[in-house]
């Protein structure tokens, strides 16, 4: 009889939060694979409840150290929305550049010190810095260039207290906007080498046919505006996200699981981006991207590692485009009315698509809020991963399939919480 296991993962690490892995295999088949979340509620909805408009950008900078300007600049958006303003101009070229400087700073962080590692045999960064420390040199200085733009026109670089509904509280001045492109122009000649090293890497021969969700926008690649487009056909406006996708509890998660409707699980993330709008990168992205192999298209989750280097180098190259090109508004911000009414929007987080929705009592105050961040929407797409990845491994030695598992899950960077290396695998066997 073929042997069974039970592979367990109490505290999964080097990704953002407090989760677990269970894998149950029966008689040499996956029986069942759990993404177990048990991080407690957090519950910054109820907060928001109550609060004035105003006060949201604040408060949902709060929800993630690493990617504070996604919760942001979707809390701003939704607002605005409510009140039928639309903010253009500089003020929205300065919105892009803060996106550009949370996507390098957060991709750089997961490439370089949480998913690097996997590829090349080592347990930490630590162990990398080691052996080549030039090359986490390199992911601190490019990571350095991302936080510098959140620090100056956020206010600093965790938490950003800057941005306001309208636009900003201050707009930087013209010589710290100079001494940022010094920056970014380094930042971009290591990113294309960030390109050339991960594409490098050994990838496991692994596709999957997922049902690709992002936004996509007709100009440009997609940051904080655009439709809610999939690569089976959808195509709706952020106003329309309920009415197509929903949140469910699973017992074994404190994270709700958000699904197509009609189809279920779906994937959000650079590789979505990437297939859906790879068109739209810069120059020297969609270059760095052919070099490395990537074509119209990737399925490869391993090879996200990859698709998230090309987007930095996306991020620093338009950076430097609005620097060169920047024409200072005649007011950090414009005038937006609270009111009774109800606003939506969808932004790029670095890991995917987040979506706010807020409705607004008349005295301006939130009467409710909902936000359905990408990890979310990705916990059954990585569950199915597992399920898809393990089957064929079976025959591998405890160690090896615990490491490739631990890969698997990083591909994501889910963001459940900071956290620097996986604790130890138990595998019970009977």
């Amino acid at each position: 009889m073929a042997e069974s296991r039970s592979i367990k993962v109490d505290y999964l690490a080097r990704v953002e939060g407090e989760g677990a892995l269970d894998v149950r295999i029966e008689d040499g088949r996956v029986t069942d694979v759990r993404l177990e979340i048990f991080e407690p509620p957090r519950f910054f909805e109820a907060f928001l409840r109550g609060r004035r408009s105003a006060e949201a950008p604040d408060i949902t900078a709060r929800i993630c150290g690493i990617c504070p300007v996604a919760y942001q600049m979707s809390a701003v958006h939704a607002l605005e929305d409510a009140a039928g303003v639309q903010v253009d101009g500089p003020l929205r070229r300065l919105r892009r550049l803060l996106y550009c400087g949370e996507w390098i700073e957060s991709h750089t962080l997961h490439v370089y010190m949480l998913h690097a590692p996997d590829f090349l045999g080592k347990h930490s960064v630590i162990e990398m810095a080691k052996e080549q420390p030039e090359l986490v040199e390199r992911g601190l200085r490019l990571k350095k260039a991302g936080n510098a733009i959140v620090a100056l026109l956020g206010g600093r670089e965790i938490h950003p207290v800057n941005v306001r509904v309208g636009g900003f509280y201050k707009i930087p001045g013209d010589r710290e906007l100079s001494q940022l492109a010094r920056q970014l122009e380094t930042a971009l000649d290591d990113a294309l080498a960030t390109v050339e090293w991960v594409a490098a890497f050994d990838f496991p021969d692994f596709e999957v046919d997922y049902e690709f969700v992002a936004l996509r926008h007709p100009d440009e690649y997609p940051f904080n505006e655009g439709r809610i487009v999939s690569s089976r056909g959808l195509d709706i406006d952020a106003r329309e996200f309920h009415e197509h996708f929903e949140e469910v509890h699973v017992e074994r998660s404190n994270a709700l699981h958000c699904r197509l409707k009609q189809r279920g699980h779906y994937k959000v993330g650079p590789l979505a981006r990437y297939h859906l709008n790879h068109g739209l990168l810069s120059p020297r992205a969609q270059q760095a991207a052919r070099v490395a192999g990537l074509g119209d298209s990737c399925r490869n989750p391993f090879r996200s590692i990859v698709v998230r280097a090309v987007e930095v180098v996306h991020a620093c190259e338009e950076a430097l485009a609005i620097l060169a090109d920047f024409e200072r508004p005649e007011r950090p911000f414009v005038d937006v009315p609270a009111g009774a009414a109800t606003g939506y929007a969808a932004t790029e987080a670095p890991r995917g698509l987040l979506h706010h929705t807020y409705r607004i009592d008349a005295a301006g105050l939130i009467e409710h809020a909902q936000i359905i961040p990408p990890t979310s929407q990705n916990q059954g797409t990585i569950e199915d991963d597992l399920r898809q990845f393990i089957a064929p491994r079976l025959d591998l030695a405890d160690d090896d399939l615990r490491w490739q598992c631990e890969q698997a899950i990083r591909n994501y960077d889910p963001c459940i919480s900071c956290a620097t290396h996986f604790l130890k695998l138990t595998v019970d066997r009977r």
